[in-house]
């Protein structure tokens, strides 16, 4: 590896994800071995080399930082106030299936606020990133430009990967007719979706759960956040004020999908 001292975080943060992307890249088509998580959830091989890669990079030019990985978990110094979330593959399962649609994430928060963050796409080659205050997207051996979200795809992401103890609203609303009329929903299983909304590939994103260090969402989320998207609950309320994730190219892109959501959470909340 070329020496990378001197990076600032930002650039750290492309580092360790292209590191990771290479990975997978490289693995992509392949044999693979699986590790199961849960019956209906596993990780494979190239997920841990992955991170295993992110992690080399990390070490190297931050390691009075701590970090948490999605397979490795946390390491560094625990009391440290900077701390990297590194999510290795995100849609591994359409990585199994040989479905291009993956993201590799890596954040860094300080005292709770993603202040960098880097998100790669390893099969098309893609990058987006950003400082806390610039968005930007970096195609494979191109320059960076400046992201620019707009809701012209009239396509609506919707997260259906959600509990499986209770009603969530990404179910309810891929068979609303209503959302239906208004927005072509979209399913692609990955966090790659919310910086599609900040590139204008989608007009909108919605997830239910939490996503306060959230390993899989917060590089995505701080990318559009820089972008300028609107980020809110899936109430409207500032994100963490309570259940779910809204990532919208504009404001009345934002009020128009929180209206179509608001019947369903309203529904969720009675049968939970």
């Amino acid at each position: 590896m070329p020496a990378l001292d001197g990076l600032t975080d930002a650039e750290v943060a492309i580092a360790a994800a292209r590191a990771g992307a290479d990975v997978v890249a490289r693995a992509y088509g392949s044999a693979h071995v699986r590790f199961a998580k849960t019956p209906t959830d596993f990780a494979t091989d190239t997920d841990l080399r992955a991170e295993e890669a992110i992690v080399r990079v990390l070490q190297e030019h931050r390691p009075a930082d701590a970090r948490t990985g999605e397979e490795s978990g946390a390491g560094g110094p625990a009391a440290a106030s900077r701390r990297w979330l590194i999510d290795p593959l995100c849609g591994t399962l359409n990585f199994a299936a040989t479905t291009p649609l993956m993201a590799v994430n890596v954040a860094l928060t300080h005292d709770g606020a993603t202040i960098a963050a880097a998100v790669v796409d390893p099969i098309a080659d893609e990058l987006f990133w950003t400082d806390g205050s610039r968005a930007l997207v970096r195609p494979g051996g191109g320059t960076d430009r400046a992201l620019e979200p707009t809701p012209a795809s009239g396509l609506l992401e919707i997260n259906c990967d959600g509990p499986l103890d209770r009603p969530f609203v990404g179910g309810q609303l891929v068979h609303d007719p209503g959302v239906r009329a208004a927005y072509g929903p979209r399913v692609i299983s990955s966090t790659l979706g919310v910086v599609w909304v900040a590139v204008g590939r989608r007009a909108s994103y919605v997830s239910d759960g939490s996503f306060r260090g959230n390993l899989h969402f917060a590089a995505g989320i701080a990318v559009a956040e820089a972008a300028g998207c609107v980020v809110t609950d899936l109430a409207g309320d500032p994100l963490h004020t309570g259940r779910g994730l809204v990532v919208s190219a504009d404001p009345t892109t934002h009020q128009e999908v929180l209206a179509l959501v608001r019947p369903h959470l309203s529904a969720v909340a009675t049968v939970g």
